[in-house]
């Protein structure tokens, strides 16, 4: 296929991705009864309004209280679209106003409003709040697609042709890296080692397209932002951008720290506290023309107020007067806009760095700017069609991440078994190897642990750093145990209403396991030490058994600061010193389900520093061709027990 044909295919999957998450969202929210939503955990009612503030960037922020279903999962989370709804004279969702979730913390809601005014109804009766479809990603994603395969002799049908056509990456002339003023500088960068150093070579060698391929543990991210340092000093100004809001509120964080000037584009309702003063809403707002902007659009207010006043039964005289105090406000309004204007020019002209994720490159402030590199990282993670969005930005596009860790979030089966799960950064590093350095000296795991990975996925060229190759809890202590649970008819069943698996006996085992290393490391020692605990399983419906299982041991309850309970997806990105992994698949046709999605068990098993424990059934897992290699792995360096030798 001609790289316009294959443009044309993702645009058609992007659809048929758009109308599957449209329909989830039907199924669950438009086709739904107010008491069904409730239950399914897309809407909260009724809930309580507790205290309201203005926020960053003066916008309206709301408390709210869920005061039914207190233990019912939900689909809320920080970042989501949302809609707050009275049920005013006895109709429900009457009245209703867009907000976007900032945080939610057990039954607590916490909203930015859309509008500029609290609702006027907001009294009016009990109040409900809903998730909502993001209808706004897809239109900025099929759009960036189309703008891409009609592009022609120009720098975006250039990059088209690099990353899905046959052209080469162009190296640069050698410029800035021989420049004797500039060795001082380079010098001062913080250590790389050899593969990190190979990367940064790429970065600036390249005219067009390079990519960093980051195993787990290996300073991916160390790595991109001694290249934006870099890079900066060399261009002025990069944009970087990620799939998702937490994955650039860490690049921020990090970039704030090596002293870049940096603009975070986004709303502040989904940004961090540690990144909100970074957000362009509060660099504005602290602005030395701020207060002369508040002023201008405080007085609009008050003339506009002033003309409204007039009712429909007045006279010429007030006619007239109303049509001067509104022509009043139009020009305040427009001297305000003017102003903003300004202020918002400043504060990116003079960033160093701008962030976004890749949808939110399309924001209006950043319509018509052009970027001489744009840097995306967890490339690997992101769909193709976002990854044009920036790129369409940008002359030179550096793409960060590892395509053996997980995949795109897909909610189409079709569009995933059709290619759209394969990413840009996959296909540009299986057409163009030559364009990619991989990262291979790792500092997160025990040797043992890395080991196994290193050898499935990236060709056995991970090294341990000495820093972590031998480290353990405790001296002698075996860095990996997986205990098999095959023939003890510890059977996964299906919860009937989210359709999740689960497996009841795995997770008491699994709670047992962490109690006896607790108890052979001692609490007080663990809380000292400050030992951190991962307990990972694949399954939603066993995350919920294994929470109610460790809340009730008196063993792992006083250490609950230190255990985090989660989904593998939920842990990318993340290290714990140990972790332990519940595979759940137990039934008699040996079907491993979506744990046959490989990539998704090599997160889980090199999220562990010192102490990995596995639990599982091998008569079930042995099945697929990884887990046969696994088992073997474990057997042959003596890290594999029956469940029938523990007491």
């Amino acid at each position: 296929m001609t790289s316009k044909e294959r443009l044309q295919k993702t645009l058609s999957l992007i659809q048929l991705e758009r109308q599957a998450d449209l329909e989830q969202y039907r199924q669950k929210v438009l086709l739904r009864s107010l008491s069904q939503r409730t239950k399914e955990g897309v809407t909260w009612y009724p809930v309580r309004l507790g205290k309201d503030y203005i926020g960053t960037g003066e916008r309206i922020v709301v408390e709210l209280e869920r005061m039914h279903n207190l233990d019912q999962p939900h689909s809320f989370q920080s970042g989501k679209l949302v809609s707050l709804f009275c049920n005013a004279s006895g109709k429900p969702e009457k009245e209703h106003v867009n907000a976007v979730v900032n945080y939610v913390r057990d039954n607590t809601l916490v909203i930015t409003l859309n509008g500029d005014d609290m609702p006027d109804w907001i009294d009016n009766g009990q109040l409900g709040v809903d998730v909502m479809f993001d209808e706004m990603s897809y239109k900025e994603m099929e759009h960036a697609l189309k703008t891409v395969m009609k592009a022609e002799d120009n720098r975006v049908a250039e990059l088209r042709e690099i990353l899905l056509g046959q052209e080469k990456s162009k190296k640069k002339e050698p410029g800035f890296l021989y420049e004797e003023s500039n060795r001082d500088y380079l010098a001062a960068i913080n250590p790389l080692n050899d593969s990190q150093a190979s990367a940064l070579d790429k970065i600036l060698d390249t005219q067009d397209v390079a990519f960093i391929h980051g195993p787990p543990g290996t300073g991916k991210t160390t790595t991109l932002v001694q290249a934006i340092r870099l890079t900066t000093k060399i261009e002025g100004q990069v944009l970087v951008c990620t799939p998702s809001n937490a994955a650039i509120d860490l690049l921020v964080e990090k970039l704030t720290e090596q002293g870049l000037n940096v603009v975070r584009i986004g709303h502040p309702a989904r940004v961090t506290e540690q990144t909100l003063s970074k957000t362009l809403d509060a660099r504005i707002a602290a602005h030395p023309n701020y207060s002369e902007l508040r002023s201008l659009r405080k007085k609009m207010e008050q003339v506009r107020a002033m003309a409204f006043k007039y009712k429909r039964e007045f006279g010429y005289n007030e006619r007239e007067q109303r049509k001067l105090l509104k022509e009043e406000a139009s020009a305040l309004k427009s001297d305000a806009d003017m102003l903003e204007f300004y202020i918002i020019n400043d504060l990116l002209t003079k960033a160093e760095v701008i962030c976004s994720t890749l949808v939110g490159s399309s924001h209006r402030v950043l319509r018509g700017r052009k970027f001489k590199t744009a840097f995306i990282d967890e490339a690997a993670q992101s769909l193709e069609a976002a990854c044009w969005i920036p790129i369409l930005k940008s002359q030179r596009i550096i793409l960060a991440g590892d395509h053996f860790q997980l995949p795109p979030t897909i909610k189409s089966n079709e569009a995933s078994k059709q290619g759209l799960a394969v990413t840009l950064f996959e296909k540009g590093i299986e057409n163009h190897p030559e364009m990619a350095t991989m990262l291979c000296v790792q500092y997160r795991m025990h040797e043992a642990i890395m080991k196994f990975s290193s050898s499935y996925f990236y060709k056995d060229a991970l090294v341990a750093h000495e820093s972590v190759k031998t480290e353990l809890l405790r001296p002698n202590q075996s860095p990996i145990e997986f205990i098999d649970t095959a023939g003890c008819g510890y059977i996964e069943k299906q919860d009937p209403e989210s359709l999740s698996r689960f497996n009841q006996e795995e997770a008491e085992l699994i709670i047992h396991e962490t109690e006896k290393l607790v108890e052979e490391i001692g609490i007080e020692e663990w809380i000292q030490q400050n030992v951190t605990m991962g307990i990972i399983t694949p399954y939603r419906a066993q995350v919920d058994r294994l929470h109610k299982l460790a809340e009730a041991s008196p063993i792992l309850e006083p250490l609950h600061k230190l255990i985090t309970i989660n989904t593998v997806d939920a842990f990318q990105g993340q290290e714990r010193d140990v972790i332990a992994i519940s595979f759940v698949r137990s039934n008699e046709k040996a079907d491993v389900g979506f744990l046959g999605d490989i990539r998704r068990t090599n997160v889980a098993m090199t999220r562990a520093k010192k102490k990995l424990i596995m639990v599982g059934d091998s008569a079930t897992l042995g099945s697929h061709p990884f887990y046969v290699e696994l088992l073997e792995y474990v057997q042959t360096h003596e890290f594999y027990k029956s469940a029938f030798e523990i007491n």
